[in-house]
């Protein structure tokens, strides 16, 4: 009674086919697995970025001219 036999999981995918088709279910599919992929990348370069968060590049701004809404303020490095 704890597990499904093979026909219940049939009938439960016979279902979801009715229902989605295989299209949607396709493109569902492809989904899925780019996104997988995209976070298998992420976490590659997440291992080589944070190298790169060790030293922090300082932001130069050209514009001299302020809105009477900005602050200018100075970033300083945590020590």
């Amino acid at each position: 009674m704890g597990s499904f036999s093979i026909w219940h999981w049939l009938i439960v995918l016979a279902v979801v086919v009715l229902i989605f088709g295989t299209k949607k279910l396709k493109n569902v599919g492809s989904d899925l697995g780019s996104a997988v992929k995209g976070f298998k990348d992420g976490m590659k370069d997440g291992g080589s970025s944070a190298d790169s968060a060790a030293a922090p590049q300082q932001q130069v701004s050209t514009n001299k001219t302020a809105d009477s809404n900005t602050v200018d303020v100075e970033a300083k490095t945590k020590s």
